[in-house]
């Protein structure tokens, strides 16, 4: 177990500088752990044990230094880095898979996760090369992404095949079994790097040339990347064509932001809001090797996995059902900030160290949402969030992208929620959610495509 501390200044008397005061003081893990027990934390701006805190806006901040594995600030009760031997690129581990690192219920986990962004094949899988084409020097670049990228062998890569992101874990959860849910709760989520990418990759995203060939669906010429500059027929995933945008961070009136340049007229910026793309628990057991399409990490399933709802950062909580023992938690695809529908393909994908609580809710209590036991559920300090998916099975018995199918999905989730959580009629629950909730895109590029209702706790007096 890993411990450290990091001093922070700012200059304005508000609560974020007298809780950074008091972190100074006790140090960043000694801050964590006392504001936990006290409440310190809602003032700090850093959510507290369930989602029962709103986590102000702009309160992400850059550590101010690169936090390279066991660097820096760590608030977790046990630190888990991303080791070469120890993740998976491109699957999530399996029910019969070795974890990593075992922990107790209701303890604190914190990952030092890697983004795929910059390490991928068809950047050249080499991230100090690459990023140094972007003006990173080599001391800004991530040592566990260099490792990875050069020295991963757990299985043959294929850059057309694997899924791209580095998937760590998984965590053992003492106690958790079959019919349990895990409660996954992020406390907090730093940068590693003051950067990060977002890229567009032919023959996916929401303008993907395969839509083309659909009857009055988009023509070749709306597609992106541009058709003509698709290569992927070389084989060779340095010539497809693929576009990446290099996207720093700036700390600007105590705000951090990501910024992307818009021609004459200077750019665009907009606050970061970090949080994990990819939270999983172990659900196949039939897979026979590590890299078995089975267990590809890019379709979200029951067990979560790659889910991209952009409201599952710093505060909130997702509840998986438990399928193996132990719960096998796994994590990746970090994000710095995301739109609903995630359309490029990607987020603003970069290096997260991110700390959990792990929390067992036994199976038969009323610990976790009714869905839970079930299906993926989310939950903000505002909001209910049911999740319906296409396609919840992976990839086995095929494929399915159908928007509308993960639309009735999400409508049934949430009739099943406020009907046996909340003791609504089904069929004036069903008014409601017409007159008063939004269904909201989560992506639309990961294969099964999601959706997810967000229904305001205000509502409910």
């Amino acid at each position: 177990m890993t411990t450290t501390s990091h001093d922070h200044t700012g200059s304005a008397p508000d609560p974020q500088e007298a809780a950074e005061r008091l972190e100074r003081g006790l140090g960043r893990r000694g801050f964590v752990q006392a504001a936990l027990a006290t409440g310190a934390l809602m003032a700090a701006g850093v959510a507290t044990a369930g989602p029962a805190t709103a986590t102000p806006p702009g309160r992400t901040r850059l550590p101010g230094e690169i936090l390279q594995p066991g660097k820096g600030p760590i608030d977790g009760d046990v630190y888990l880095p991303s080791r070469v031997d120890e993740v998976r690129w491109g699957y999530l581990p399996r029910t019969t898979d070795k974890p990593v690192v075992r922990i107790r219920s209701g303890r604190t986990i914190t990952i030092d996760t890697v983004s795929h962004e910059g390490i991928l094949e068809d950047q050249g899988r080499d991230p100090v090369a690459w990023f140094g084409s972007k003006g990173v020097p080599r001391n800004r670049v991530l040592d566990d992404a260099v490792a990875i990228a050069k020295g991963y062998a757990r299985h043959p890569r294929s850059f057309d095949a694997d899924g791209p992101h580095v998937v760590t874990g998984p965590v053992y959860v003492e106690g958790a079994a079959p019919g349990d849910v895990l409660k996954i709760e992020p406390l907090s989520a730093l940068p590693r790097v003051p950067y990060g990418v977002i890229s567009s990759r032919h023959g996916k995203g929401a303008l993907a040339a395969g839509f083309a060939a659909n009857p009055g669906d988009i023509s070749t010429a709306e597609v992106l990347p541009a058709a003509a500059t698709d290569g992927r027929a070389t084989k060779d995933p340095t010539k497809y064509g693929n576009v990446s945008h290099f996207t720093p961070l700036s700390t600007s009136r105590g705000v951090v932001r990501a910024s992307l340049p818009r021609g004459r007229h200077g750019s665009v910026a907009w606050p970061v809001d970090p949080f994990a793309g990819l939270m999983a628990v172990a659900t196949v057991a039939d897979a026979p090797v590590l890299n078995d399409p089975l267990v590809n990490s890019i379709p979200p399933t029951v067990g979560g996995g790659n889910i991209d709802v952009n409201l599952l950062g710093v505060g909130s909580a997702f509840y998986l059902p438990v399928v193996a023992d132990g719960a096998l938690f796994s994590v990746g695809d970090p994000h710095m900030s995301m739109g609903s529908g995630e359309v490029a393909l990607t987020a603003l994908e970069g290096s997260l160290r991110l700390t959990f609580r792990l929390t067992v809710c036994r199976k038969g209590s009323k610990d976790a949402p009714s869905v839970a036991y079930r299906y993926p559920f989310g939950e903000t300090p505002e909001s209910w969030i049911p999740i319906g998916l296409s396609d919840p099975d992976g990839a086995r018995f095929g494929q399915g992208g159908d928007l509308d199918v993960a639309n009735r999905r999400a409508v049934i989730h949430a009739l099943d929620f406020l009907q046996n959580d909340l003791g609504m009629d089904r069929m004036v629950a069903y008014a409601y959610l017409s007159a008063a909730v939004d269904f909201e895109v989560s992506q639309v590029v990961d294969r099964t495509v999601g959706v997810h209702a967000v229904i305001p706790k205000s509502h409910f007096g």
